[in-house]
């Protein structure tokens, strides 16, 4: 499961960051190009842009940058055929990403799709429940709820697959059979 989410956020960081770079170079600034892509309200997107900045997008795309990048290179390494280079190549890949990652690209990249999702007035309504302490709650600990939620899906999920794997396994012995031979040519047996 977490490799899966894993998986999910670099390819929607690679996709970002594809798409950021193939803007034409007419367009200045990614705020530019969403706002002209979009065509959005200037009020709207104020709006929008105050949200953002209220609730912290800036710092949890940098969070998750971060994570991401944790997250990246041991998968690079394991996924990559062993050798000498693959530490360097894993090495350079991660610091040429962090240094493309721009955090504020990404969330410029946010008021289009909020834009997309949610009228004026909810983006107005949610400000103004960020500014209570609720909301200011909400927001400092809906990062840890979401982390222990997935810590506990991921086991969760882990504990169904075996299940169901030993199951199956039972219940076809021969695919039983195939596993373990396929397991000891792997290893060279």
């Amino acid at each position: 499961m977490k490799i899966v989410t894993t998986l999910a956020c670099c390819l929607f960081a690679f996709v970002l960051l594809v798409e950021a770079q193939e803007k034409p170079a007419a367009q200045s600034s990614p705020a530019q190009a969403s706002t002209a892509e979009a065509k959005i309200n200037p009020e709207k997107e104020a709006h929008i842009r105050r949200l953002l900045e209220l609730s912290g997008a800036k710092d949890l795309a940098s969070q998750i940058m971060g994570e991401m990048s944790k997250s990246i290179k041991p998968m690079m390494t394991t996924s990559l055929p062993p050798g000498e280079y693959r530490e360097q190549l894993v090495n350079l890949f991660l610091e040429r990403f962090k240094k493309k990652a721009d955090t504020q690209q990404l969330v410029e990249m946010g008021v289009p799709v909020y834009d997309k999702y949610f009228s004026d007035e909810e983006i107005v309504g949610l400000i103004k429940f960020y500014e209570t302490p609720l909301g200011q709650k909400a927001l400092s600990t809906l990062p840890k709820l979401m982390s222990e939620m997935q810590q506990i899906g991921g086991s969760w999920g882990q504990k169904l697959g075996r299940d169901c794997m030993t199951e199956v396994l039972e219940e076809h012995p021969d695919l039983r059979e195939a596993l373990d031979a396929a397991a000891k040519k792997a290893q060279g047996h």
